[in-house]
This record gives C-alpha cells, structure tokens and sequence, in this order.
C-alpha cells in the first residue's frame, strides 16, 4: 500500500473519482433500503448519490484536460489511511441512525481526504477544485448529520459533540474492541489446550502469558501500520496501536490469570480451570454488548459471532489438550 504522500498528482485524482463513484453507490443502497420505511430520508441520500456522481464528473473533466482519457488502476483501499467501507450486505436494514452514522463518517473521511490533496496539489486549478470538493463534502456531513433530528428528534446536537463522539469511537473503541475480540477468543485454544494436556497450573499460565503478549504485540504493531491517521483522522497510529495491543493482552490475561492458582492446593486444576471458564463467559457476551452499542451491530448477530465462536474455539482448544 502506498501512503498518501507518495501519490502523483495524477493518481490523487484517480483515487477520487473511484471514490465518489463508490461513494455514490453506497448512497443509493442506502436509499433503496430506507425507501419502504423513511421515503423523506431516501430522498435525501439519492439526491447525496447524484451529488456524488456531479462531484465524479468534475473530477474527471478536471483529470482529461491534465492527463487525458487513461485512469490509472488505483483505489482508495491502495492508500494507506482510509477506513475501508463495510460491505453493501453488510449495510442492509441498519436503524436510520446508524445510516446516518455511516454516512457521517463516510463525508468526513471525505473531506479531509480532499482539503489534504488540495494542501499537496501543485497546479492552481486542481488546489481549487479540490478546495471546492472539501467544502462541499462539509456540506454533505451537515445533511447527513440532519437526518436525525428531521426524523427521529426535534434536539439539534451541536456539531462539535458528534465530532467527538464520532472520533472517540474511531481512536478507542473500534482498535480496543479489535484487540479485545482477538484477545479473548485466539488465546483460547493454545491455553484450553495446554490445560488439559498437562493438568498443571503454572505450565498452564505461561502458554497463556505467552501467547497473550505475544497476540498483543502482533495486534498493535498491526494496527499501528494499517492506517497512519492522516485522512481518516484515527490519530495517533502508535496511540491506536497501543490501545489495540493493550486490549488485546488484557483480553488473553483474562482467564490466563485464574491458573495462578497454586497447583499445591486440593483439586488446584479444576479450581483454575472452573474460574477460567466463568472469565471467558462474561468476557464474550462482555464483547457482543460493546459490538452492538458501539458497532451498530444487531446483538443477537454479535452474539452468534461472538460467543458461539468462542465456545467453538475452546471446544476446539479442549479436546486437542485432551487426546
């Protein structure tokens, strides 16, 4: 993946118009979808669709007359720095809040992408066009954002608590949650596993030391690389990184910590391993409530995901530690 600074003018360009088309689609689905419930909000997002679509055909004149009729083959998801956008199936029959959410942080992403290029362009008239797109894309957040107090509240919420909100769960919560998903259920094996084939606590806990600070390093140094910030404005990807190793650590130590117990104790194993089994049940439906409130993902989707995952994993973990 290349990073945005290493982009030519040439291909800054290409990246947006593949991304107002995108962008356009994905407002149409949205429309489709919301038109048997919210007709008014649908109307909204195909005239956001056309809008996109205006915005792709300027871009385009803008990079004939500067590079002629070949676009370079260059996506959005071959930049470092750009949230990837969940699948369209994925963004069936969401509540019209958590369209509106998307769509927020869709425009966003967009306009710091555009008043960033606009900052690096050389030629006067592409720093302009740019310029124009970044303003109006501003635009397009404040409409998203109005959705909600169109149809759901008469309450305006000030601008700079949606920002916030919207920033706080983009810099903590999906890099923390990523980290204590991949915590919690990929340490279950190898631990459950080395539990049972050994029947001894302390050897026990330190296959569930390692491998929860061994996921954690991998976790954040993978975070940490995947988006620098710039775009997307994530933050830190160092800060990101370490609350996604944390998390990630945590979520292992969890129920590695109950084999502490010292194996001199009477039926020290099954103690441990009792107490093991009660951390990882409120550590997975612990995940799925933080999935649902924050992921605007159904809860008995984030329960299937999660918790039933999880069982099979130390299922799995188990019955390899006991043949």
């Amino acid at each position: 993946m290349k990073a945005f600074s290493e982009l030519t003018e040439r291909e800054v360009l290409a990246v947006a118009i593949s991304g107002e088309e995108e962008d356009s689609r994905i407002y149409m689905s949205f429309a489709e979808d919301l038109a048997g419930r919210y007709p008014d909000s649908a109307k909204i997002f195909e005239e956001m669709a056309e809008q996109e679509k205006g915005h792709r055909h300027l871009l385009l004149e803008m990079y004939e007359q500067r590079f002629g009729p070949n676009l370079p083959p260059i996506r959005r998801g071959d930049v470092k720095g750009f949230l990837r956008r969940r699948p369209i199936w994925l963004t069936k029959n969401l509540s019209l809040d958590a369209i509106r959410k998307e769509a927020e942080t869709m425009e966003f992403e967009a306009e710091r992408f555009y008043a960033k290029a606009a900052e690096q362009a050389t030629d006067v008239g592409v720093r302009k066009l740019l310029g124009d797109l970044a303003e109006l894309e501003k635009g397009h957040e404040s409409l998203a954002a109005r959705l909600t107090d169109k149809i759901l509240s008469p309450d305006v919420r000030a601008e700079e608590d949606k920002t916030r909100k919207r920033m706080f769960v983009l810099q903590y919560v999906q890099p923390g949650l990523a980290g204590l998903m991949d915590g919690s259920v990929s340490t279950l094996a190898p631990l459950f596993a080395a539990a049972f084939a050994t029947h001894q606590n302390w050897q026990t806990f330190l296959v569930g030391l390692a491998a929860s600070i061994g996921a954690g390093i991998s976790m954040g140094f993978a975070e940490a690389l995947s988006d620098d910030g710039s775009m997307t404005g994530r933050g830190s990807p160092w800060l990101r990184g370490g609350i996604c190793g944390l998390m990630t650590t945590l979520g292992g130590l969890g129920h590695t910590m109950p084999y502490l117990v010292p194996d001199s104790w009477s039926n020290a194993f099954w103690i441990a391993t009792a107490i093991a089994a009660v951390v990882v049940f409120f550590e997975l439906w612990a995940i799925a409530y933080i999935r649902a409130r924050y992921m605007d993902t159904p809860f008995m989707q984030a329960v299937f995901q999660i918790v039933l995952g999880g069982i099979i994993v130390l299922g799995v973990g188990i019955a390899i530690g006991a043949a």
